[in-house]
């Protein structure tokens, strides 16, 4: 008895297994059997309960299997699915990564292009190149640059060392303007020190005296360092920084940026005609005019805006129609360097344009023009500031003073022989004329003409308090006595409008309204303000 009952065929899972037609039941252990009766026999089981049949086990599998099928075949397509939106994941994924490579390789291959020139242009740690330190000032608050133009990258130029463009550039930081100074090459000067050509001779020699033009990066900088001083004793300017360019930096530069445009305004109808560079257009006449139309001159334009590429802008910055045909130089150097300061102004303005400081190709050409040939005393932490005021300054508030033209209120301080006026090696008048431009004094600014009358008793009224108003920076014409008559303490009197700096310190000096009425005698033409001392008590001027 191992508790197992044969199963029949007809039989139902969960239903009570009974014995077969004959057989009897079991009767309990300790009980006697009796013989069944109806009432005995268990009652018929109807089939709806008689438990799950096999049948039913086998449909609800079927059941079973369907859906799982379909819910393979939803995971193929789920995972099928997913494996397109991965893979296009994955490609979008790796073009970012090798974009920012990219980017990061060319930041990279500027920024080690950018220190190695920075290294060569700029003095001191490359580290400072990202700091941003003031420029180094004078008194009146403006940092002085001297630029200086050789040509010893020329092959076969002549005085490859002698700096031909010697240029004096005037910023404020502060308000933001810029002045020009061109000073000749022809000026003659006293060296100091003994030279090739001696003791004294043109100051375009001095740079390759001491020690200029060489390939050595400390001796050319301190060679930039005496000429910086040397021309500002000559002009009476504290120049704080000195730089020198060559033939190569400006062909790059102009390169880099694309052309640029600059303006002819030559006091000649026809413009500016320089033959001394038809050279370049061919060898004999038929060549150079067609590749030079419309006459066969490689310096040719009309007055006006003229498009100029680099080799063009380079040579119209030398030239100076020295070699007949020519006309629009009758000013010779003079003129030169007009356009040389033109050239400086349109470069400028083109780098800063948005088409090239976004363009990486141009940039890197800028780079390597400064890295390779542009040497200066600036240093490294100074950089950011220069870029900031190129950026900042407008062309507008870039001016340029003239040392030989007339503009009405100063004469000229060089004839045309670019010698000072006063005589030879005589700069005090040079320096005066320069010092008035650049000062930030509003008062010498506006150059109004002072005459300083002694009205009074007192001899030498007129002196004393004319050099007290010289030194505060009044422009004194006149000193002299007035004419016979009765005059208050002090009586000021002004001819004309405007200058409204000057007439508020005189108002402010000696606690006087200023007249506008007739001064009561006549008084040189051009006058600006009469200023009377009577009676015996003089004011002190403070």
């Amino acid at each position: 008895m191992d508790g197992f009952v044969p199963r029949r065929s007809s039989s139902q899972l969960g239903e009570r297994h009974l014995g077969g037609a004959n057989q009897q039941p079991i009767a309990p252990v300790g009980l006697k059997p009796s013989n069944p009766t109806s009432q005995d026999m268990p009652p018929v089981i109807q089939r709806s309960q008689l438990g799950i049949a096999k049948s039913d086990i086998d449909e609800s599998l079927r059941g079973i299997d369907t859906p799982q099928e379909e819910t393979r075949r939803e995971r193929r397509r789920r995972n099928k699915a997913k494996g397109t939106v991965s893979k296009k994941r994955r490609i979008i994924k790796w073009v970012l990564i090798l974009f920012v490579v990219a980017v990061l390789a060319i930041g990279g291959w500027l920024a080690y292009k950018t220190l190695v020139a920075g290294g060569n242009v700029f003095k001191g740690s490359l580290l400072g190149l990202v700091q941003s330190k003031p420029l180094k000032q004078d008194e009146n608050g403006r940092s002085n640059i001297l630029v200086l133009g050789t040509s010893e990258d020329d092959p076969g130029h002549q005085g490859a060392n002698l700096t031909d463009s010697i240029m004096i550039l005037s910023v404020d930081q502060k308000n933001k303007n810029a002045y020009m100074i061109s000073v000749p090459r022809d000026l003659e000067v006293k060296y100091g020190e003994a030279c090739l050509s001696g003791y004294q001779g043109k100051i375009n020699v001095y740079y390759s005296c001491v020690g200029g033009g060489t390939d050595d990066l400390n001796a050319t900088r301190e060679a930039l360092t005496k000429t910086a001083n040397f021309v500002g004793g000559v002009t009476g300017l504290d120049i704080q920084y000195g730089v020198n360019v060559n033939y190569t930096v400006m062909r790059e530069l102009v390169s880099a940026v694309g052309g640029i445009t600059v303006t002819i305004d030559s006091r000649d109808p026809r413009g500016q005609m320089d033959s001394n560079f038809d050279w370049k257009c061919g060898a004999n006449y038929a060549t150079r005019l067609k590749n030079c139309p419309p006459r066969g001159h490689f310096i040719d334009y009309p007055n006006g805006p003229v498009n100029l590429d680099a080799e063009h802008a380079l040579y119209l910055a030398q030239a100076r129609g020295d070699t007949a045909p020519t006309y629009g130089f009758e000013q010779s150097n003079f003129d030169r360097e007009k356009n040389q300061q033109k050239i400086v102004k349109a470069i400028r303005e083109k780098a800063l344009s948005a088409g090239v400081l976004t363009n990486i190709g141009k940039v890197s050409g800028i780079i390597d023009a400064l890295g390779n040939n542009l040497r200066t005393t600036f240093e490294a932490d100074e950089v950011q500031t220069l870029v900031g005021l190129a950026k900042d300054i407008k062309n507008d508030d870039i001016r340029s003073i003239s040392l030989i033209d007339d503009d009405g209120n100063n004469p000229a301080v060089l004839n045309g022989n670019a010698q000072p006026v006063a005589g030879l090696y005589q700069f005090d008048d040079l320096r005066a004329f320069i010092k008035k431009k650049l000062t930030s004094n509003p008062i010498t600014r506006e150059e109004a003409n002072v005459v300083v009358l002694n009205g009074s008793t007192t001899a030498g009224v007129a002196k004393t308090e004319g050099d007290k108003l010289t030194a505060l920076g009044f422009n004194i014409s006149e000193m002299d006595n007035a004419p016979d008559g009765t005059y208050e303490s002090v009586e000021v009197y002004q001819i004309g409008d405007g200058k409204p700096a000057t007439k508020e310190k005189l108002e402010s000096l000696y606690g006087v309204k200023v007249k506008t009425t007739p001064v009561p005698f006549t008084v040189s033409e051009g006058t600006n303000f009469v200023v009377i001392f009577g009676k015996a008590q003089t004011p002190t001027s403070n």
